[in-house]
């Protein structure tokens, strides 16, 4: 990756409004109990009206906040203005009650995390530099720790010096996994997205089918009425040349609509057909099949061990998920797709194994994840950018599959096992 795409802000990142203005809520009420009990029950002198102005100011912001930005999601621009300004204002107060001293101190960091999980790497670095200069400031210039007045809280130079590094160095590492979370998280939710418009695509299809089943039935009915009154308009009158040509001409269009209305009848059927139930074994066959008109690798079903035999439903998740994996198999492969099928009253299994280069190391444990890459150029080539396979086992999980990725022994390829116990598989 390079640097400066590091920095580079992403159009689509947003901060939920609600989300802010609770958690900036929850920090004005906490620092208000906070200074009163530190004031009235413990009564301890501090500069109390400059607090009370601080965290007023803070009431404002956030009732504008509230009820004026009308936007419920704010821009990576907007949310960083307010978190510096919350940034900022907490470090004023803190400013005015011990400063590095005071225990609340490690609350400077929220900011900065919040930024790291929500919104752009930028902002974060933006906010973590921002605090850093803030805990520095603290350390050098703030008010006295507030405690009774025969009690004067001293710590040594090199423990005072030692608190804001500790914390910069845990805002480090808390920005780093927060940064990581939140990035895996926008990439899973985009690939969801793609996913949820497979599954969209597929049932869309079946309704159009259906739509055209339905219509098909509905106009062959008078449509044979037209075509029996031309036969009798034929007989009457077909003798006559001026006539002769036109009711031709309407009876073979009638034949034409004919064929078209039963092609329309027909593709339904099959659609329909395609989502009844099916033996495990058919529906691979089949699928293996629509490969083998655009490929021209050797493709085969071992199913000596399919003791069980299962029937399932054709579902999209099943057909899709399966389709993607013999489709990845059959892109990477030499020359050989082999399918192995085994099942029992317990278990039903299949093993998806091709003669290719086999799953590349520097991405095995990843696989499944959306948006990786290999360093084998020859490999990620082809690879894209592994929604394809994430797609594909996303969907088979939700239909109580178990997949895993490994290595197929005997051509030291890739082999995808598909397992379901299967009362789970029989079910769906």
């Amino acid at each position: 990756m390079k640097l400066l795409e590091i920095f580079k802000s992403e159009n689509n990142i947003q901060l939920d409004k609600k989300t802010l203005v609770i958690l900036r809520w929850i920090a004005i009420v906490g620092q208000f109990i906070t200074i009163n009990i530190v004031y009235f029950i413990l009564n301890f002198d501090f500069p109390f009206i400059y607090c009370y102005l601080i965290i007023f100011f803070g009431i404002l912001t956030n009732i504008f906040l509230q009820f004026k930005v009308k936007k419920k999601l704010l821009s990576d621009f907007s949310s960083i203005l307010y978190l510096t300004y919350d940034l900022i204002q907490l470090a004023i107060l803190i400013f005015f009650t011990g400063g590095i001293t005071n225990p609340f101190v490690i609350l400077l960091v929220i900011p900065a995390i919040v930024s790291s999980t929500f919104l752009s790497i930028r902002s974060t670095i933006n906010l973590s530099f921002i605090t850093a200069a803030s805990l520095l400031i603290l350390t050098l210039y703030h008010f006295p720790l507030p405690s009774s007045g025969d009690l004067h809280f001293h710590t040594p130079d090199y423990y005072l010096y030692g608190i804001p590094i500790a914390i910069i160095i845990g805002l480090i590492f808390l920005c780093y996994f927060g940064a990581r979370f939140g990035l895996e998280a926008r990439k899973r939710a985009e690939a969801l997205t793609k996913l949820e418009l497979v599954l969209a695509k597929e049932h869309e299809l079946k309704t159009i089918g259906v739509q055209a089943a339905a219509a098909a039935h509905s106009l062959s009915t008078p449509l044979s009425t037209i075509k029996l009154v031309a036969k009798e308009l034929e007989k009457e009158i077909g003798n006559k040349e001026k006539y002769a040509k036109d009711i031709k001409l309407l009876l073979s269009q009638s034949s034409r609509c004919g064929e078209i209305l039963k092609k329309l009848s027909m593709v339904p059927l099959k659609r329909d057909d395609f989502f009844e139930n099916v033996r495990l074994e058919d529906l691979l066959g089949e699928i293996i099949n629509s490969f083998k008109e655009i490929s021209n690798k050797k493709f085969s079903i071992k199913s000596e061990n399919n003791k069980y035999d299962p029937i399932v439903k054709r579902k999209a998740e099943l057909t899709y998920g399966l389709r993607n994996f013999i489709g990845n198999a059959s892109k990477f492969s030499q020359s050989l797709v082999m399918i192995v099928l085994e099942s029992d009253n317990k278990v039903t299994q299949i093993k998806i194994c091709d003669d290719g280069p086999g799953f590349p190391e520097d991405i095995k444990n990843f696989l499944g994840e959306p948006y990786i890459h290999s360093k084998n150029q020859a490999i990620d080539s082809k690879s894209g950018l592994g929604l394809g396979t994430f797609i594909g086992k996303t969907l088979l999980e939700r239909i109580k599959a178990n997949v895993k990725f490994g290595k197929y022994a005997k051509t030291n390829g890739a082999m995808v096992t598909i397992q379901w116990q299967t009362n789970n598989l029989l079910s769906i």
